[in-house]
C-alpha cells in the first residue's frame, strides 16, 4: 500500500515507537491520526507531524477514536501495557489491565474498523507485538501472553480477510521509557536496545512491502526459529542467559 495521501490511525502515539512511527509516516506523507492517553506529548507530536490528535484510555474509549478517526485505511496498534516481576507478586488488577490493552482493546478497535475496510476493499492492519510473545520471557509471563496472543489474532485474521494486509511488528529491546514505566529498568548489557526509529521504519516497510512478519533487530528471528526446531536447547539458552534484571524500581502497570 503507498501511504502517500492514506489515512493512518497510530495507537500510543504520544512517544516511543508510536510517536517515531507517526514522524515516518508524516515523511511518507501519510494524513495521521494520533491516539495516546499524554495529553501534552499527544499534541507536540500531532503538531510535528501535522496529525490529528486524540487523548484517552484506549480501554474505554474504542468507539470515541474510531468515530473520530473515520474511514482509516492504515491501523498501527502499538499502544501497551508492561509490568515485570516474578507472577507471584503481581499487583492485584494489574493481569487484568495488560490483557485489556495490549489484548482487548485491539480486538475491539480492530472490529471497529476492519468493516469498512473491507468494504473499501482495500485496507493495513499492524500489530506492535513483541519478541516476549514470541519465545516467552522471565518475570513478564502475562505481558508476554498478551503479546503472543496478538500474534494469533493477526494469523488468524489472515485467513479471514485476503484482501486486507495483516502484519505484525515484533521489536526486541527499544530504547524508550517502557523499562522505567513498567516497573524494572532493562540491566542487562545485551542485547544493546534499538531506536524507537528502527522499529518504525519495520512498521513502514510492512506496510508498503506487504510483509506478514517483521523483527526488529531482523536477527530476533533467529531465536523464534530455535524455539521451533529444537526447544529443548533453545529452553536451555534461555535459562542460562535470561536472568532478571538487577535494577528495581516502583512496579505498576505502563502505557
Amino acid at each position: 500500500m503507498r501511504l502517500a495521501g492514506a489515512r493512518v490511525l497510530i495507537t500510543g502515539a504520544s512517544s516511543g515507537i508510536g510517536a517515531a512511527t507517526a514522524r515516518v509516516m508524516a515523511a511518507a506523507g501519510a494524513r495521521l491520526v494520533l491516539a495516546g492517553r499524554d495529553r501534552e506529548r499527544l499534541d507536540a507530536v500531532a503538531a510535528e507531524t501535522g496529525g490529528l490528535a486524540v487523548a484517552g484510555d484506549l480501554t474505554a474509549g474504542v468507539a470515541d477514536l474510531a468515530g473520530r478517526a473515520g474511514p482509516v485505511d492504515v491501523m498501527v496498534g502499538n499502544a501497551g501495557r508492561g509490568w515485570a516481576g516474578p507472577l507471584v507478586t503481581m499487583p492485584d488488577g494489574v493481569a487484568e489491565e495488560l490483557v485489556a490493552t495490549n489484548l482487548t482493546a485491539q480486538i475491539a478497535l480492530t472490529r471497529s474498523l476492519l468493516p469498512g475496510m473491507v468494504e473499501r476493499g482495500r485496507g493495513h492492519l499492524v500489530f506492535v507485538s513483541s519478541i516476549a510473545g514470541a519465545v516467552g520471557v522471565r518475570d513478564e509471563a502475562v505481558y508476554a501472553a498478551t503479546k503472543a496472543a496478538l500474534i494469533a489474532f493477526a494469523e488468524s485474521l489472515r485467513y479471514e480477510v485476503p484482501g486486507i494486509g495483516v502484519s505484525v511488528v515484533l521489536p526486541g529491546v527499544v530504547d524508550t521509557p517502557f523499562f522505567a514505566r513498567r516497573g524494572a529498568a532493562y540491566a542487562r548489557r545485551r542485547p544493546a536496545p534499538i531506536p524507537p526509529e528502527r522499529v518504525a521504519r519495520a512498521i513502514v516497510a510492512a506496510v508498503e512491502r506487504g510483509r506478514p512478519e517483521s523483527y526488529a533487530p531482523g536477527w530476533l528471528r533467529l531465536p523464534v526459529r530455535l524455539r521451533g526446531a529444537a526447544p529443548g536447547p533453545f529452553r536451555a539458552l534461555a535459562g542460562a542467559f535470561g536472568r532478571p534484571v538487577s535494577r528495581r524500581v516502583r512496579r505498576g502497570a505502563t502505557p
